[in-house]
């Protein structure tokens, strides 16, 4: 479940709850509808987010573009062991991914995980639609 809040001190704070997935994406694509120009930031909140699959890394990453097309700063807080992790992997990092946060606000590592995320995701897409023809 994804929820929108926008708080009157000039934030949009978007939590994230359970699965970041292909279905998050309609969420996310409102997430920043009505925004206006008193608001300056943009928190995605993902302590409640459980796992994140290449599909729901995609949607974030939307989001985040979209964000900053729009003027916000763009601040990801609480990070989960699992969406971490699959950062880490995606973007090639060995071991536990500790510093995936700190250089998930980096976009020229945004930029890396968005394009490995896609081929990942594409390369899935393909091995799916190829094993249900066999």
């Amino acid at each position: 479940m994804i929820t929108t809040d926008i708080q009157r001190n000039g934030t949009v704070l978007v939590s994230v709850t359970g699965t970041l997935d292909e279905d998050a994406g309609p969420a996310l694509e409102r997430a920043l509808d009505g925004v206006t120009a008193d608001e300056r930031d943009l928190m995605v909140d993902l302590h409640g987010a459980v796992s994140m699959d290449t599909a729901g890394l995609l949607h974030l990453l939307a989001l985040h573009r979209r964000a900053e097309n729009l003027g916000l700063r763009v601040l990801v807080i609480g990070w989960q062991p699992q969406p971490q992790q699959l950062v880490a992997d995606v973007a090639g990092i060995r071991g536990r991914g500790s510093a995936t946060a700190e250089r998930y606000a980096l976009a020229g590592f945004r930029r890396l995980i968005q394009e490995r995320a896609q081929r990942a995701r594409d390369l899935s897409d393909f091995s799916d639609g190829w094993l249900s023809r066999a």
